[in-house]
């Protein structure tokens, strides 16, 4: 279905609630030229294109992309107080860039692909502009591109880039005459709030509930001091420093998965919370990540703005060797995620908890590492195949917006190599103070997996 065959849309669709993350999101609003709701507050993928793409058809297929999915359609209406609603208007076409690459020399497209993505994300990406996605198309010759996608994180998050990048493929191959399967129905973001406005009401939400008022008894987030106070009232921006890790980290990090059934994440973040618990001298250490939000296995082809803020508590206290951490941080990481609740209510639970956070020279460094189940081996739409871009390796002065603070981003490439970015708010972290972090983390994961039954000693 084209955008000028869309009926006109329903009157309830005028004002459907904000989700819990939405509202939770809200919290952090500056207005429209800073914060969560403002133009900085995007999501950028790059994918390498081999084969004859044919932009016209690409253009269609991407519009077919935004009639699919009603989050990239929907507006943010703000209200007094704090509030809001979503408005889902019907679709029209979404901005489709081509730029001519032709004269970077073979040997340079694969940073020039990086530059790209760079250029892209920089640039600002009102919400008021809706659709709530773009793309850009960088030519290197008939054969060879690069396609850069970009969308609002309200309307987005990073799984569903992923499932954006997987329809377009298979809207473009059945523009270009190709006979593919469907990919499963998807339900819109609208339902997904309408299933969490009943669900957080039920007796599993009540005792998720009860999970984290035990678990996070006492507990105050691990924040970092600052370089800039607040107060001082520095022009922000959001910084992106790239770096890798080697591949003999990568394969010592799977072999120690393997051996306590955990997950690169749960041993990566026991590496994090030895050298945060050395950094800070404490064996109680609260880390703040990112859960998907998508525990629903129906949600899992919807596109929207789903991931919850996750404080993960480890209690280091009695481990002597860094496998009694990952064996600590694996039973932390399975017993939040099966509790999993949107940040808002664990927060009604532990009120306490981020009083560290509101000091004029704390932040959060938030530590994920992203998995995605349709990031996987190059793929076919038609003619044509596509390749995520995972080695991203540019660092960069102004990115994608963090609301405050830091985060880490850690991927593990197709060479095996651990590909990671940390982004900093630049008023708040000086760029060196930033790659003392990455030193000093590096440092400490290389010497506990090498000898992850060496005695150890946080305090």
């Amino acid at each position: 279905m084209s955008v000028s065959e869309v009926p006109s849309l329903r009157s309830d669709l005028d004002r459907v609630p904000l989700s819990w993350n939405l509202a939770f999101l809200r919290g952090f609003d500056k207005g429209d030229e800073e914060g969560p709701f403002g133009p900085r507050y995007t999501i950028v993928c790059g994918w390498r294109l081999s084969g004859p793409l044919d932009a016209a058809l690409l253009q269609e297929a991407l519009d077919d992309v935004v009639v699919r999915h009603e989050a990239l359609r929907t507006e943010i209406v703000r209200e007094d107080g704090g509030g809001g609603h979503q408005r889902v208007v019907p679709p029209s076409p979404a901005l489709l860039t081509v730029r001519d690459l032709s004269a970077v020399p073979g040997d340079d497209r694969d940073r020039s692909a990086e530059e790209l993505l760079n250029e892209v994300e920089a640039e600002p990406f009102p919400l008021s502009e809706l659709p709530l996605v773009r793309a850009v198309v960088g030519r290197f010759d008939e054969r060879d591109a690069v396609l850069v996608l970009i969308a609002h994180h309200i309307g987005a998050d990073e799984w569903s880039m992923r499932l954006i990048m997987r329809d377009l493929a298979h809207a473009y191959a059945v523009r270009a005459g190709h006979d593919v399967p469907a990919p499963p129905k998807a339900r819109q973001y609208r339902q997904y709030v309408e299933w969490e406005q009943t669900a957080l009401t039920s007796p599993v939400t009540a005792r998720s509930q009860e999970y984290w008022r035990n678990t996070l008894a006492g507990a105050r987030v691990l924040g970092i001091k600052t370089d800039h106070p607040r107060s001082e009232g520095l022009p922000k921006a959001t910084a992106w420093q790239r770096f890798r890790l080697p591949a003999d980290l990568t394969l010592a990090v799977q072999r120690i998965g393997k051996e306590t059934r955990s997950s690169p994440f749960m041993v990566l973040l026991a590496a994090y919370a030895v050298y945060l618990g050395q950094r800070a001298k404490t064996t109680d250490i609260v880390i703040p990540t990112f859960s998907s939000g998508r525990g629903d296995a129906r949600f899992h082809d919807t596109v929207g703005s789903f991931f919850n803020f996750m404080p993960l508590r480890i209690d280091a206290a009695e481990c002597g060797t860094f496998r009694d951490v990952v064996t600590r941080t694996r039973g932390t990481c399975v017993s939040a995620y099966a509790h999993d609740l949107p940040f808002a209510q664990v927060l009604g639970e532990a009120p306490e908890l981020m009083l560290p956070a509101m000091e004029d020279d704390i932040a959060l460094v938030v530590f994920q590492v992203f998995r995605s189940p349709l990031a996987g081996e190059p793929e076919t739409a038609g003619d044509l195949n596509y390749s995520v871009i995972r080695r991203s390796l540019l660092s960069q002065p102004v990115g994608g917006d963090v609301p405050d603070g830091a985060m880490w981003h850690l991927e593990i490439d197709n060479t095996g190599e651990l590909v990671g970015s940390m982004a900093f708010n630049s008023n708040l972290f000086d760029e060196e103070t930033i790659s003392d972090m990455v030193a000093g983390f590096s440092r400490t994961l290389r010497l506990v997996i090498t000898d992850p039954d060496a005695p150890l000693e946080i305090v």
